[in-house]
């Protein structure tokens, strides 16, 4: 169910900025209605937001942990849509966060302030159209996946069973978003009920229109003063150039540390002998047999030259590798141009059509993309290419962007105000290198990998053909992490080893979490360095400990949270997934320095290209990769200005190598120590007080 308040649609009038309450009056106010405490951090945040917007300069905010960011940037954002009568758009990481404002934050914010605005400012959320049930394609569906073939019998028998329970949900749901079907369903079976934006026949088309999910959604943005979406949705229209978001003049983009990799993974194409398997079959109803055999048959053709091709980057295709891409290009190309039109009173002609056109387009479009890459000489080339073969991805060649840069520079910053923040930002104590990542250009005569204490600075690059004006500031963090966290790196331990972990490390984490009397979140490189300690200290301590992969992340991190002796090892999605105030959360190990592979295709072409223009790639791309996931996983540790606790970092090359200081003045300022006994000092007096207080 959609519980949120059916509010009409603004007024017409505009009203002046003069006649509204400053910046501060409405934060006042929004604080004391959601009881909540005034920080000095949120505030400074608010009127560097409320003065961005005056003087349409790009805002670059980081606000650590506790200083209450959202409440920092929805207030002057409402009170400039209210005053301008315009629209805002809200980017948040994922439909997590989104639902998060839209559920929690702006019902009580909005109710808190409209006796000041005037009027209750109007919000909406947009999710992409492939979170909502699609009724004609619920219609159209089967029980069974277009690639049945692919699946056994049982997964089938599933299969079969959630999509019968779609028919039943859509029979009771309001809204068909996803997020409100409870329990869920798999992807595979959420793909038979919904449709992409390339896959929709669109409203003059379809029968079902009136009573679509996703338009009715996006009606409901129309008017809106604050339009709440996912970085995903905003590379869609960034990347590809569906007209996605609704004209607005201010753009918010939160944990913008993740931006980057998500219009990536919206840039990447994937190229695999499945993806031309299955055009092929929804292009077989519509097209000629012949033609929809013989790209059928090129899918066969793919598949047999990478059974041979090791994985990894791919710098020039090998001729018969590349001969079987031309052929799924050529075959794609003549089924496309065999399309024949739909009749205009037939929608089920026209949705096969549709859904055919769309797995066409997609199959062409990066066979080519990958063939005009390997063309280029490596000095001009704009993507990377590479074979990914893995138990968690179908075997196929993948295509990204070298940079996104130039597109982030002209979707963010040509046309509207953009405020990026985060808590993570400023890396090695200057906002250059993610300011370089988003095309903002970096600030003028100051080296990244300089250590400086972050301040607010304006820059404009004199290397960009039309100059960019930002600031960037630091509002701090309520917690003092000084007083309240310790940063002990085992400097005694010897350097990491490329595959397992280390025998002494496995003695170290023991000896900590003993002292801590549980109450740990291990976050591990890898997932078998993550296994692999959870299994060797199962059997040498009292202590309950969680992995990973032994049930849902969600449960897991709930069961974390329940219980003080249990601890918590993982992977990637917990060094920012997780937010566990109080005592049952007061030790964070990191096993080791989180650089990404040496082998990882698209890391180490990037560092190519940055090193090949003069740049520092190494600083640029795996030390700033690791910086952004160190400060984020250290982060874990002080959720509320009450939690003290030890992060325990056992790679010893954050304190011995010459990137170790680039890395340090990344993370929140905690104490330091290299010495194992204060730190295991310090985590039995803490739970020597937990228990007490228990």
């Amino acid at each position: 169910m959609d519980n949120r308040p059916n509010l009409p649609h603004r007024p017409g009038t505009v009203r002046g900025v003069s006649d509204l309450p400053d910046v501060d009056e409405l934060l006042d106010a929004a604080v004391r209605a959601l009881n909540g405490t005034r920080r000095d951090g949120q505030a400074t945040m608010a009127r560097s937001v409320a003065a961005a917007i005056d003087s349409r300069e790009h805002l670059v905010v980081q606000a650590g942990t506790g200083t209450g960011k959202s409440l920092g940037y929805l207030v002057p954002a409402l009170r400039h849509a209210v005053a301008a009568n315009a629209t805002v758009v809200v980017s948040t990481a994922t439909i997590a966060l989104q639902n998060q404002l839209i559920g929690r934050d702006l019902p009580r914010l909005t109710e808190a302030l409209e006796p000041l605005l005037g009027r209750r400012p109007v919000y909406a959320i947009l999710k992409g159209r492939r979170n909502y049930l699609c009724r004609y394609r619920l219609s159209q569906a089967a029980t069974g996946p277009e690639e049945a073939e692919l699946f056994d019998p049982h997964l089938l028998s599933s299969l079969g069973r959630q999509v019968r329970r779609l028919h039943e949900w859509a029979e009771e749901t309001l809204t068909g978003d996803r997020d409100d079907l409870t329990p869920g369903v798999s992807d595979l079976a959420w793909r038979q009920v919904s449709v992409g934006a390339n896959e929709c026949i669109g409203p003059q088309m379809c029968p079902v229109s009136d009573d679509c999910f996703a338009e009715l959604a996006r009606a409901e943005t129309i008017g809106a003063d604050l339009v709440v979406t996912n970085h995903a949705l905003l590379a869609i229209d960034a990347v590809q150039g569906y007209r996605l978001l609704p004209d607005h003049d201010l753009l918010i983009v939160d944990e913008a540390h993740e931006l980057v990799d998500r219009v990536t993974s919206v840039a990447t194409g994937v190229l695999s002998d499945r993806s031309i398997s299955l055009a092929a079959k929804r292009a077989a109803p519509v097209c000629d047999v012949e033609l929809t055999e013989r790209l059928a048959e090129t899918a066969d053709g793919l598949a047999l030259m990478l059974a041979d091709t090791p994985p990894g980057r791919l710098d020039h295709l090998p001729d018969p590798l590349a001969t079987a891409v031309a052929a799924v290009r050529d075959a794609a190309h003549a089924c496309l141009s065999a399309l024949p039109e739909p009749p205009r009173d037939d929608p089920h002609a026209a949705s096969a059509r549709r859904l055919a056109l769309a797995g066409l387009e997609e199959v062409h479009r990066t066979a080519e993309r990958i063939l005009l890459c390997v063309q280029q000489p490596l000095r001009d080339r704009q993507d990377v290419v590479w074979f990914a073969r893995g138990a968690r991805q179908t075997p196929g060649l993948r295509i990204a962007p070298l940079a996104v840069n130039r597109t982030l520079r002209q979707a963010l910053f040509t046309e509207r105000t953009t405020v990026l923040t985060s808590a993570t930002l400023a890396l090695g104590g200057s906002f250059d290198l993610m300011a370089r990542q988003w095309g903002l250009g970096p600030l003028p005569d100051h080296d990244p990998a300089e250590a400086a204490e972050p301040a607010e600075t304006t820059a404009t690059p004199s290397a960009e053909p039309s100059p960019l004006r930002w600031r960037a500031i630091d509002v701090g963090s309520p917690f003092n992490h000084a007083r309240s966290g310790i940063l002990y790196i085992a400097t005694h331990l010897p350097p990491p080893g490329r595959e397992s972990l280390h025998p002494e490390y496995l003695d170290e984490m023991a000896e900590l979490i003993d002292a801590a009397g549980g109450r740990t979140l291990g976050l591990f490189s890898s997932t078998r360095a993550a296994v692999h300690a959870a299994e060797e200290l199962r059997e040498r301590l009292p202590y309950p400990i969680l992995c990973q992969g032994d049930d849902s992340t969600g449960h897991l991190v709930q069961q974390f949270a329940a219980d003080e002796a249990t601890c918590l090892f993982g992977t990637l999605s917990l060094w920012q997934g997780v937010d566990v105030p109080g005592p049952a959360l007061q030790l964070v190990i990191v096993d080791r320095i989180p650089f990404p592979r040496p082998d990882d295709p698209l890391a180490s072409a990037r560092q190519r290209a940055i090193g090949a223009q003069g740049g520092n790639g190494f600083l640029e791309v795996a030390a700033t990769h690791a910086a952004l996931l160190l400060a984020q996983g250290t982060g874990r540790l002080l959720r509320s200005v009450h939690d003290k606790g030890v992060v325990a970092v056992l790679d010893p090359r954050l304190a011995t190598a010459r990137y170790g200081a680039f890395l340090r003045a990344s993370l929140p300022p905690y104490w330091g120590t290299t010495d194992p006994q204060v730190a295991r000092a310090a985590l039995r007096r803490l739970h020597e007080a937990a228990s007490r207080a228990a």
